[in-house]
């Protein structure tokens, strides 16, 4: 098909994500390799937000595509209370490579079922119902997923799931410059501690954070928090749950973004990265203790497709070209690459309000007058970000922009060359914003 027929018949015929169908004008995507897509007619983008912060390992990689055609001359799909090979295989390798006592893993299909089956297997454990998650998060779209998230695409799906208690962020959104790490953190705990004690701690089951916050901003923790947190947890007998779906496997520079704090969870969600979207997997990790009760006690999850051949073998060829071919250490070398790469755009545009990055986990905080104030409200739009991502394309370059930030998530085998020029174009791009900047 051309680049035409390919949209008509996508648009005409299936529903897109988050989006109103009459609304959307997607990529036409033929073919994809390392870091770029390719369209019908031979046009060519450079992919830096690894599609949806997922593809690490880059797109197209030969050991990884030679894994699935091998697992298709063995075996292709088997019922998930039989036992494979292949399942055992990645089970050993997750286990040698996820930290502390985290050796038992319950696979899925993306991270919005781990995160499903996470929610059960705390509140079975603990004997206890509600569950504390913070309000910039995103943890999926299924039902009870879509309840722990706090973004704005929670609303037309409510009242969703009951138990969930929604706490503040670390640093809020609109947060003034000055205080130290220790005194948000401070702060931060002092407040949910109080909010605990108003719940009843003998109540909640866990607390679920996306160990980095995703796309509701690329918010790393705050030096001390995550220890701090642990030990707050802890004290209450409430779990800890680190959704890793999109800040793991490597795009912080480490495995696992816990690793940065020095934690173990008592439990921790997985995708994307995973399998770097190859195939869909999604997989819960558990504590021996936890492990140790579902030996004893029904586990009450199932999916058709638990363990599926074909996903496991993906998964366990994209880990371990991640760690062979030192994807990783890319990530952590590259990261105050990337961070000089922003502190050169913020002295040069006026429009741009800040930036954060950890590993190869980036973006640009967009904002609309010297005030400090974001160019987009929360949860709004503003048509120069329109503009900019048409510039984006036109030149070459796709991420997301979301709300007053622009994303740069590039897959992890890039390199400092390929990482200049996806900020060469983003720099000519910002000259859209600077026009509406209110000085």
């Amino acid at each position: 098909m051309n680049s035409q027929e390919m949209i008509d018949l996508c648009t005409q015929h299936s529903l897109f994500s988050w989006s109103a169908t009459a609304k959307v004008d997607p990529f036409p995507i033929a073919r994809a390799q390392g870091i770029w897509l390719y369209g019908p007619e031979g046009q060519k983008w450079m992919d830096f937000n690894s599609q949806l912060m997922s593809v690490n390992i880059g797109h197209g990689h030969p050991k990884v595509k030679q894994a699935i055609k091998d697992q298709l001359d063995e075996v292709i799909f088997v019922y998930p209370g039989m036992a494979t090979e292949i399942r055992a295989r990645l089970s050993k390798r997750l286990a040698e490579l996820t930290p502390g006592d985290i050796n038992t893993f319950f696979y899925t299909l993306g991270g919005a079922e781990a995160n499903e089956n996470a929610l059960k297997a705390a509140r079975i454990f603990t004997g206890r119902h509600k569950i504390i998650a913070r309000y910039r998060s995103y943890h999926g779209a299924t039902h009870g997923a879509i309840t722990l998230t706090g973004d704005p695409r929670r609303w037309p799906n409510e009242p969703g799931m009951g138990g969930v208690v929604r706490v503040m962020d670390p640093v809020p959104y609109d947060y003034s410059f000055g205080q130290s790490d220790s005194e948000i953190v401070r702060n931060n705990l002092t407040y949910l501690e109080e909010v605990i004690r108003y719940e009843g701690p003998t109540t909640i089951a866990a607390m679920f954070i996306e160990t980095v916050t995703g796309t509701n901003g690329i918010l790393v923790p705050p030096q001390g928090y995550l220890p701090a947190l642990r030990e707050l947890l802890n004290k209450y007998g409430i779990l800890l749950v680190c959704d890793e779906v999109m800040c793991g496997w490597g795009r912080t520079g480490k495995i696992y973004a816990f690793e940065h704090g020095g934690i173990v969870p008592d439990i921790v969600t997985m995708a994307k990265g995973l399998t770097s979207s190859y195939l869909p997997l999604g997989a819960m990790g558990v504590s021996d203790k936890i492990a140790a009760y579902f030996r004893d006690n029904v586990f009450p999850g199932g999916l058709t497709y638990n363990a599926h051949p074909m996903c496991l073998a993906a998964a366990l060829a994209a880990i371990n070209v991640l760690v062979d071919e030192d994807m990783v250490g890319n990530a952590a070398r590259l990261e105050p690459v990337m961070r000089a790469h922003m502190q050169r755009l913020q002295a040069k545009h006026p429009c741009v309000r800040g930036h954060r990055t950890i590993g190869l986990f980036g973006l640009l905080d967009i904002r609309r007058n010297s005030a400090n104030d974001r160019l987009v409200p929360y949860g709004g739009a503003h048509p120069a970000m329109a503009q900019l991502g048409k510039f984006l394309r036109d030149n070459g370059l796709f991420t997301m922009l979301q709300w007053s930030t622009v994303m740069t998530n590039p897959p992890l085998c890039i390199t400092q060359d390929e990482l200049a020029q996806g900020f060469a174009i983003i720099d000519r791009g910002l000259e859209i914003l600077d026009a509406v900047y209110e000085g």
